[in-house]
């Protein structure tokens, strides 16, 4: 409870942080500052540069004299380019305080919907001398959105319209619910099961009492029926059979672990406040450490098996670097002195200059110019920062920059470039904006010679088309290049246009854009009339930068069993990309697209010819795209075909996603049948829904806020860290877990099953056998120290073995430490050892046998002393036994938990507090001197080893089952190589039951594929030159000597092996295998064939023999056999 309310206090810090940030608004014709909770619709706000925006807000005027601002959305949607935001021309010119308090309007939109993209209200401005308001409409281009940033202006006015959780962020933000590990709902099922065990033991024991009661011959019991008749003990009545129950569940309620809660939130307290402290976890650039939220899902770090991703900013860095060009025809990459031709080949200076000038001009850059100290500066002197409406223009202008061609100022009405230290200026006549649909955007100037340029730029398979002259087959032989690098490429071209021309063009744009039907689909019409008799000049070539070590953190997770998905609100051709930059798209993958469906027939159209296609080549990989206009139609009528699709691809894309979309993807797949354990990863407000949907949620303290940080179970500043923070501590902390959780089981087991074995050795009588003492101690002081310091401080493999071997973590998926099988055994070694301990002493002093020297007889104090310090002692020695890793602290605290017990009995039982005291609490003395009389016996001693040895016997056959049947991959690779001959001798003497052992143990390990081989077969030279054959009719286990992690069987197979050839080239294969021969595992697929191929290797004169096999099944052609 104290632990939940640190958590609960670490949010409220949060939210009150949010809550209490200042804000200023506009009262009386003054400034006043209030704090963002006390916002109230209607109330005008005065928004500064950089700073996020408290609420959803119409823009009424900015900085700008046009009333417009740039602001970026990457808190919302995750694009780190820039938008632009338009007022009212009406209150554009209100820029102050005083005008604006001039202001009568009444704003009317709709409800508060979740569509970020969308908005719809109108105006009502109420103006002096005129009769009636005049109606302006609004739209998304007028409204603000909580979380975003106003970049290049210094201030803007706004008018709050949806504040608190009526706000768009608010709305696609989930409610946060408890969220329980899969472990931890294991344990509550098996703690319901304890319970149910518990009530069933007591009804038995009550039932037998009173059956034994009812007997003929307890009357005749003289030795304790008088008494105990008069006491009351055989009446009949409900009450008393409620008493004798409710006295038999508190003699054997210990089989519930209470203390295992209180030991788990300990070891997980401690848990999360290590992940804080691990130096692997800690950004030395952000200097920022890992960060709990959390504590309660520790152990899910370790069952991860989806894993949805953002991308911006959560793969990327939010960075754009211009790499390479393709200028006429020749290729160029930028070095230190400008750009370097990459072969001997180069174009001439003139068409160099005008590819660079068309970088500089063709955009929508919007230019910042630092004042630093407030001096005079010339233009060539001046600290430039441009804010651009898409991440690729910024890169390209920057680059240009850096080859001397600089932007200096940008307006809608004209661009200034400096080159050569002289300012010219492009008047901007049209801008042509991009659309997906186009996929180029236009825009067309007039020179200072007073010529009119056109300059495209585009995707490579928009603008080739357009163009009818230039170096086509080299550029995109380039663009090509450029494409596998893992770059983003965009072609640029060219055309000058006559007055007449434009003349026509302008009118025709003119009509388009005041259409009031179907205007979209009439610009487009003129765009495309516009962009055409095109000369190509080139293309650039731009890295998205990835986060450090992004590619290798996915192949790793990839190998560890976990499915990616990323999830983005950023562009399909963009996301597209950076999915194959990233890794998360392989070239052998064949993509499948559910984009630009219009309703829902559409999309169930393209869902069923995927899943049509899928079926036909069900050995492909394949990798789905959809995007948020889609998956809105698919998720509304065809979630179950949708969900089956996406579970048979490899890799899925999701793009133009909303917030909430997010949440609902990830719910798609928590709630399948399977129901797997999901993790979602961003950095952003709009990733804050699908963080909060997941099984666990992890954020990145990137550069987009906090607010996935806070809503977070786990945070870290690098993406790379996942791998620590799952392979490594995830591993842990389930291990240390799930053995915590059946530790538990098992000791109660071992401790209080003695007692119901007494129970019916004492006519079911209410006596316990250990004294209340012994039951106070033992979860507490005797085993509870040990157990505590396992759940922190075990290392059942070492952090670099996880790292370079992730199929490790397959080991522990879907929860399997805590499966039926394995707590029965747990429970099963309990009650065993329970049965040693009672049984084992029971016999020792048979018919009231004497074991002392003096001849007295042992009590039942005696007793229960011997089989309470057994079970203390094997508890704690299986515990010795579970532990991996030893250091001081859990050697220090095993020593004293083992050799506590003796010492504090000893001081309880050697002296007589009562008279020492003077406490009531030590008025019983029946325990007095017992401890040192119960050991004063050598048969004790010997008993003691024996028994102990009794009861470590299950286990140890068990332990060495596992070891020698189910040993580690690296075990495997360390076996000595054994020669053909002796190998096949040694097949030969194999048993079926190892042989299905051997297959039990690849399956486990990983059900998808393994090879093995046998090398350095030196006496099999000899056998080469005669065509002889040898038959296998066994199971044949081959193990890996060379490959990692991997094992492999060929099970079921009569195999025959002919060496008849010794001429083969060196490193040359013979296949004749089922379906192909393959370099290794494929993940993905449905593809159930085996590969066998042999290797002659001149170097050692043997046959590598290696066979690849790719899931649990085989088919009926395998099962006949393989000769090669």
């Amino acid at each position: 409870m104290i632990k939940q309310g640190y958590e609960d206090f670490l949010r409220h810090k949060t939210d009150k942080e949010v809550n209490n940030r200042p804000v200023t608004i506009v009262k009386n014709s003054e400034l006043v500052e209030v704090l963002s909770k006390d916002v109230k619709v209607g109330d005008i706000l005065r928004c500064r540069r950089d700073k996020e925006l408290p609420c959803d807000m119409v823009l009424l005027s900015s900085h700008n004299p046009e009333g417009d601002c740039y602001v970026t959305t990457a808190n919302l949607d995750g694009e780190t380019n820039l938008k632009i935001f338009r007022s009212l021309p009406e209150t554009a010119i209100l820029q102050d305080e005083e005008s604006l308090m001039d202001l009568h309007a009444v704003i009317k939109c709709q409800q508060p919907i979740t569509d970020l993209y969308k908005f719809v209200g109108v105006m009502e401005l109420h103006q002096p001398g005129q009769s009636g308001p005049v109606v302006r409409s609004l739209n998304a281009e007028n409204m603000l959105l909580r979380g975003s940033k106003v970049k290049n202006t210094l201030f803007v006015f706004g008018v709050a319209v949806y504040t608190g959780e009526q706000s768009k962020v608010a709305l696609n933000s989930k409610k946060k619910g408890q969220k329980f590990s899969c472990l931890e709902k294991s344990m509550n099922k098996y703690l319901i099961a304890m319970l149910i065990y518990l009530v069933i033991q007591t009804c038995l024991a009550t039932g037998l009492k009173y059956y034994f009661n009812n007997k003929d011959i307890t009357p005749k019991s003289w030795y304790f029926y008088p008494a105990a008749e008069d006491q009351g003990d055989y009446s009949d009545s409900v009450l008393k059979f409620f008493e004798d129950l409710l006295s038999f569940l508190v003699l054997f309620n210990y089989i519930i672990p209470i203390s295992l809660y209180v030991t788990l939130e300990m070891q997980k307290f401690s848990g999360s406040v290590w992940i804080g402290l691990d130096l692997d976890l800690y950004d030395e650039v952000t200097d920022q450490r890992a960060k709990a939220n959390t504590s309660d899902l520790n152990e899910e770090l370790g069952q991860v098996e989806y894993m949805f991703t953002d991308k911006t900013g959560t793969l990327t860095e939010n960075e754009m670097q211009f790499r390479q060009c393709s200028i006429g025809g020749v290729k160029y990459r930028e070095g230190d002195t400008g750009l370097l031709p990459c072969s001997d080949e180069e174009t001439s200076e003139i068409k160099l200059r005008e590819f660079i000038l068309s970088m500089a001009l063709c955009h929508t850059v919007h230019v910042n110019e630092d004042e630093v100290d407030g001096r005079a500066r010339s233009d060539s002197e001046l600290r430039r920062n441009y804010e651009a409406s898409s991440p690729d223009e910024k890169a390209l202008v920057e680059a240009a920059n850096r080859l001397s061609i600089i932007l200096a100022r940008g307006t809608p009405e004209y661009q200034e470039i400096l080159v050569d230290d002289k300012l010219v200026r492009y008047d901007v006549l049209n801008v042509l904006e991009f659309d997906p649909t186009r996929k180029c955007m236009s825009i067309i100037l007039r020179t200072p010679e007073g010529n009119i340029l056109l300059i495209c730029k585009g995707a490579e398979s928009t603008i080739i088309h357009k163009c009818t002259s230039g170096p086509k087959e080299e550029v995109l032989r380039h663009v090509t290049d450029f494409a596998v690098e893992g770059l983003r490429t965009l072609c640029f071209a060219t055309r000058t246009l006559t007055e007449e021309e434009y003349g026509e063009m302008n009118k025709k744009l003119h009509e388009a854009a005041t259409a009031l039907d179907d205007r979209e689909e009439k610009q487009t019409e003129v765009f495309n009339m516009i962009e055409n008799n095109l000369t190509l000049i080139g293309a650039t070539a731009v890295e998205d930068k990835l986060q450090d070590k992004v590619v290798e953190t996915l192949e790793k997770l990839r190998e560890a069993g976990i499915k990616i998905w990323v999830l983005t609100g950023d562009k399909q051709e963009t996301a597209v990309n950076i999915s194959h930059s990233c890794g998360h798209f392989k070239p052998t993958m064949r993509e499948l697209m559910v984009v630009k469906t219009t309703d829902q027939r559409s999309c169930g159209e393209r869902l069923a010819s995927h899943h049509e296609q899928m079926g036909l080549d069900p050995r492909s990989e394949y990798a789905l795209v959809i995007d948020g206009a889609s998956l809105h139609f698919a998720l509304e009528d065809h979630h179950e075909s949708l969900r089956n699709l996406c579970l048979k691809c490899v890799a899925v894309l999701c793009c133009r996603m909303s917030p909430l979309q997010k949440a609902l993807v990830v719910k798609l797949v928590k709630c399948s049948p399977e129901a797997p354990s999901t993790m979602a990863i961003g950095d952003g407000a709009n990733d804050v829904s699908m963080i909060q949907e997941a099984h666990l949620g992890l954020g990145i303290m990137g550069k987009e806020g906090r607010q996935a940080v806070r809503n977070s179970d786990y945070a870290f500043a690098r993406f790379s860290f996942l791998l620590k923070l799952l392979l490594v501590h995830g591993h842990w902390y389930y291990n240390r877990i799930a053995v915590t959780v059946q530790y538990f089981f098992y000791k109660n087991f071992a401790f209080i099953t003695a007692q119901f074995y007494y129970a019916c050795h004492s006519y079911f009588s209410h006596q316990t056998v250990y004294e209340s003492l012994y039951l106070t101690l033992f979860n507490i002081t005797c085993t509870g120290l040990p157990i505590l310091v396992y759940g922190i401080m075990e290392q059942n493999m070492k952090a670099k073995d996880l790292l370079a071997n992730p199929r490790y973590y397959r080991r522990l998926n879907r929860n399997s430490l805590m499966t039926l099988p394995q707590c029965a055994y747990w429970v099963a070694l309990g009650i065993w050892q329970s049965l040693v301990f009672f049984y084992g002493f029971r016999f020792l002093i048979g018919d009231d046998a004497s074991l002392k020297p003096n001849m007295e007889l042992s009590g039942l104090w005696t007793f229960g002393t011997w089989v309470y310090t057994m079970c203390v002692l094997i508890v704690n020695f299986k515990l010795c036994i579970e532990t991996s890793y030893w250091n001081w602290v859990a050697a220090v605290c095993m020593v004293v938990s083992i050799l506590g017990y003796p010492v504090l009995i000893s001081i309880y039982s050697g002296i007589l507090w009562a008279e020492k005291l003077q406490i009531s609490y030590f008025s019983s003395t029946t325990l007095y001197f017992v401890f040192f009389e119960s050991f004063m016996s050598w048969s004790f001693w010997f008993n003691f080893i024996l028994l102990t040895a009794i009861a470590f016997l299950p286990d140890y056959v068990y332990k060495v089952s596992m070891l020698y049947y189910q040993q580690s991959p690296k075990t495997l690779r360390q076996r000595t190589p054994l020669p053909l001959p002796k190998c096949l001798q040694s097949v030969l003497s194999h048993s079926p039951l190892r042989a299905r052992w051997d297959t039990a143990e690849q399956l486990l390990f990983d059900e998808q594929t393994f090879y093995g081989t046998y090398s350095d077969v030196d006496s099999c030279s000899s056998s080469l030159t005669h065509p002889e054959s040898l038959t296998i009719s066994q199971n044949v286990p081959f193990y890996a000597e060379d490959c990692e992690y991997r094992t492999a069987n060929l099970l079921n197979a009569n195999m025959e092996i002919s060496h008849a050839n010794n001429g083969l080239p060196p490193g040359s294969y013979i296949n004749q295998g089922f379906s192909e021969e393959t370099d290794g595992p494929r993940s993905g697929g449905n593809d159930n064939s085996t590969s066998t191929s042999a290797k002659y290797d001149s170097n050692s004169n043997g046959v590598v023999l290696t066979t690849f096999r790719r899931v649990q099944s085989m088919t009926t052609d395998e099962k006949n056999g393989v000769s090669s």
